[in-house]
């Protein structure tokens, strides 16, 4: 497994990626943004906009993935 993370520092953004399946939200998970134990060292950028989505993400370790840091 892996995290991705996505900060916009500009007005608009545009983001693609590629998929090699179809989409299953039943696999889709995430982790909170600013969990501190993965201290992602994003930039100041004002007021931080999440969907509501996004919101609800656990951090890592209440998320129940296995993983060392």
């Amino acid at each position: 497994g892996f995290a991705q993370g996505f900060v916009v520092v500009s007005d608009e953004a545009e983001f693609a990626y590629k998929c090699d399946e179809l989409y299953h939200p039943e696999d889709e998970g995430g982790i909170a943004w600013d969990d501190p134990d993965v201290a992602v060292a994003w930039p100041e950028v004002g007021e931080i906009s999440l969907s509501e989505k996004d919101k609800k993400n656990p951090t890592l370790a209440q998320s129940g993935i296995a993983f060392t840091l």
